[in-house]
């Protein structure tokens, strides 16, 4: 046996081996799929299979990057090379291209972004004269996109009465006429869009039965992983392309299928075995990532899920820390109990940054815990923000780029014709406009055709037409001979656009010159990196389709100790050793949106295992009583999926501080002061869900409400915590610590009960007066 295949268990082993046939990998959280997966392409190479035969979709670019590297170490360099191995649209866009010609499109077409499709579908509307308050731009392309990736297209929305009435009721009567307009505009244009990349290979693949038999003779065997957060669109390339042999591993969980909103489609996954005849079922049971207590908590909550596969995950690991629940009164005291707790768990344990993961349900959540990590100097990183190749100069640069590859990209011409400023305006943009609409021809042959066209311009602006094109011609010359950096380095410096940059003296004119700067050293590290791959020349057509299909998770930002920040659908597939799910409140999360029927529910379900399951040694949930939302301050109750998990598995870390109001009526005039008084160890759930009755109680109505926390609730200043000092002896003199204001010495005390108040003054924050009863206090001195 290879001795790789000794680092597998016989789980692993199992299907790792199994070459032939359809077959099915039902891998649960941390089970080690990625390895069978490495070691199931190695094995089959070794056993005398082309590489060249061998397909493998995956879910992210970075995790293709990974697997190829680790095979090559097992089976070599050279013939790891020769690998299909990608994305669903890297590897599409690559057959695409191969194949264009046959669908009309030339093979260097552009692959638009969103940004780019927002713009074009927003010229659209403009044009159009319609209201862009009911034609929303991103509404569009997102109805536009989901018609794609459901496969409908122009001649089937037409055809189908039902969706012109659905938009008609939506009082968007004229959706199909901007659909129509935009894929015409699309194809005029040399483009596709993200979703062609998917929908066009399914009409190759539909429309050439002699495309279909070439590419199922080439892949004979092929692996796609993440199977359960494949579209329609995906499933029936898989379909199509696996027919012939039928040799096809598909590796996922159903437990982890998040991307519904994205057109994901879990009965893919679920109905697999319908799909082909004597399927082999695998299932990857063992956790090695997370500890007893998380694995076991996580199962408590999937466990309420119907739509699910069998499985029962499990793990060796130690039995770990329970988890740990926390209320905050409002989102910035949540944002600064993340941020101390990290504080401490770096000073006490000797960690990095990059140890801690900030895990939230929307990116507006992220603002009190990036103010609340700038105040502890804690470094961190936001994913899924403004990626690098989205921000302005990069765009304008990448613009000029597409230009000379694809003269017929209209929105790249549109966004550079006239940066850095050469005296053409709107006015002669919209002449421009008209007239390649009525000739049925692009911008640019309109320009460059000038004197042949009913454009009417004054020979000012003729000659500055005819020097723009021009310049991209001579471009376009340079670009058979220079790799991109090469080509990228004219560019800039004779377009003016260095120049341009350079004149803005301000720190953002100079950060938009280093972003330029960064942009050329990556394309300097592309072209490097080409030269080990085959059949590759690191030109500009290679390195335009890799930041097409790049993703904010794909980039290498370098230095990596940094907290990491991000929405929960990123964190999938990642791991980090602690880990904060922050926000868990009715309504955020689970998401108002996502509570209309039980499957929107079952999914958020879902999105929680997965947060939970990101955890390696330690989770924290958080949640507040009160957070701003729109800008409005609203109440807050925990998320029932906190009330799910079995209280076994969790540690209530309950601050004292709770009463957040100083009563005016003395309780005892309502009945028992014991039952009427508020008991701060209470987590106050939905009443009525999961009622512990309290012991002795005799009136029924009041039982029902009665929800007891868990029996191992500790305050927070017995854990570690911040201390309260409100029935401290805290003298004047003393020298106190505090979370926002640093340290500081206190001056006076005034009040008493619950008014006492102490006026401190703190070396950074001045002389401030706090009450007591919230302050969070530590007596240093």
């Amino acid at each position: 046996m290879e001795k790789y295949l000794s680092q597998l268990n016989d789980a692993q082993l199992e299907p790792t081996v199994q070459i032939e046939g359809p077959m099915i990998v039902i891998a649960g959280a941390g089970s080690g799929k990625t390895r069978v997966l490495t070691y199931r392409i190695a094995y089959m190479m070794s056993k005398g299979i082309d590489p060249f035969n061998i397909l493998s979709l995956t879910f992210t670019n970075k995790a293709a990057r990974e697997m190829k590297e680790r095979i090559a170490t097992i089976v070599g360099d050279s013939e790891a090379k020769n690998l299909w191995m990608g994305t669903f649209h890297s590897v599409f866009a690559r057959i695409l291209r191969a194949e264009a010609d046959k669908l009309g499109y030339p093979s260097n077409f552009t692959i638009y972004d969103t940004q780019d499709s927002d713009r074009l579908i927003a010229s659209i509307i403009k044009e159009m004269n319609l209201d862009k308050d009911v034609y929303k731009y991103k509404q569009v392309r997102s109805r536009i996109s989901s018609y794609k990736n459901s496969l409908i297209t122009v001649r089937a929305y037409f055809q189908n009465p039902e969706l012109k009435e659905a938009d008609a009721m939506a009082r968007r009567p004229r959706m199909g006429d901007i659909y129509k307009e935009y894929v015409e505009r699309c194809f005029k244009a040399g483009v596709m869009d993200f979703d062609d990349l998917l929908l066009k290979t399914n009409e190759l693949l539909t429309r050439f039965p002699d495309v279909l038999m070439k590419y199922q003779n080439r892949f004979r065997y092929i692996l796609v992983d993440e199977y359960q957060d494949t579209n329609h669109s995906q499933y029936l390339i898989v379909r199509a392309l696996s027919d012939k042999f039928q040799n096809i591993c598909v590796v996922g969980d159903d437990a982890q299928s998040i991307y519904a909103f994205r057109g994901a489609n879990i009965n893919n996954i679920l109905n697999f075995q319908k799909d082909y005849d004597d399927v082999k079922v695998f299932r990857l049971e063992q956790n090695y990532r997370s500890t007893k207590n998380i694995v076991n908590a996580a199962n408590s909550i999937i466990d309420k899920n119907q739509t699910k596969l069998d499985k029962i995950v499990w793990t060796a690991n130690d039995e770990g820390e329970q988890i740990k629940v926390h209320r905050s009164l409002t989102d910035g005291d949540e944002g600064r109990y993340v941020a101390s707790t990290i504080w401490e768990n770096k000073m006490n344990n000797q960690l990095k940054n990059s140890d801690f993961a900030i895990l939230y349900r929307t990116n507006a959540q992220s603002r009190a815990i990036e103010d609340a990590l700038r105040k502890r100097d804690i470094k961190y990183r936001i994913y899924g923000g403004l990626s690098f190749y989205q921000r302005k100069e990069i765009k304008d640069v990448l613009s000029y780029l597409r230009l000379i590859i694809n003269p017929a990209d209209e929105e790249a011409l549109k966004r550079v014709i006239n940066f850095p400023p050469r005296g053409i305006g709107q006015t002669t943009m919209d002449k421009l406009i008209v007239s390649a609409n009525g000739y049925n021809r692009t911008i640019f042959e309109v320009m460059k055709n000038i004197d042949k066209t009913n454009v009417k311009v004054n020979s000012g602006t003729k000659t500055k037409l005819q020097n723009f094109v021009t310049l991209i011609e001579s471009y376009q010359v340079l670009n058979q001979t220079a790799d991109v950096f090469e080509l990228a380095e004219h560019v800039t410096r004779t377009s003016g656009l260095i120049r341009e940059f350079n004149k803005d003296g301000t720190p953002e004119g100079v950060t938009r010159m280093e972003n330029i700067e960064e942009l050329l050293n990556g394309m300097k590290d592309f072209v490097e990196g080409q030269k080990e791959i085959a059949d590759t020349t690191g030109n500009l057509a290679e390195f335009l389709e890799d930041v097409a299909l790049a993703t904010d998770l794909d980039a290498d930002k370098g230095d990596a100790d940094h907290v990491a920040l991000m929405t929960i659908h990123l964190a999938k597939g990642l791991e980090f050793p602690y880990v904060f799910i922050v926000g868990l409140e009715e309504d955020l999360f689970p998401s108002a949106m996502s509570m209309n029927t039980r499957s929107e529910l079952e999914e958020e379900r879902r999105l929680f295992y997965v947060a939970l399951t990101r955890a390696e040694k330690q989770a924290y949930l958080t949640y507040a009583l009160s957070r701003y939302r729109w800008g409005k301050l609203i109440d807050s109750e925990p998320s029932r999926f906190i009330e799910e998990i079995d209280e076994q598995y969790l540690d209530v870390v309950t601050p004292i501080e709770e009463r957040r109001f100083n009563p005016m009526l003395d309780a005892d005039i309502f009945g028992d002061v014991e039952d009427s008084k508020v008991n701060p160890n209470k987590i106050r759930f939905k009443p009525a869900k999961k009622a512990v009755l309290k012991k002795g109680s005799t009136n029924k109505t009041q039982e029902k409400f009665q929800v007891t926390a868990p029996k191992n609730l500790k305050p927070v200043s017995k854990t570690g915590g911040n201390t309260n000092l409100f029935d401290s002896k805290l003298v004047v003199g003393n020298v106190v610590k505090h979370i926002r204001f640093g340290t500081g010495k206190v001056m006076k005390i005034e009040g008493k009960g619950a008014d006492i108040k102490a006026e401190i003054n703190f070396q950074h924050g001045g002389l401030k007066k706090l009450l007591l009863r919230f302050a969070k206090l530590e007596v240093v001195g």
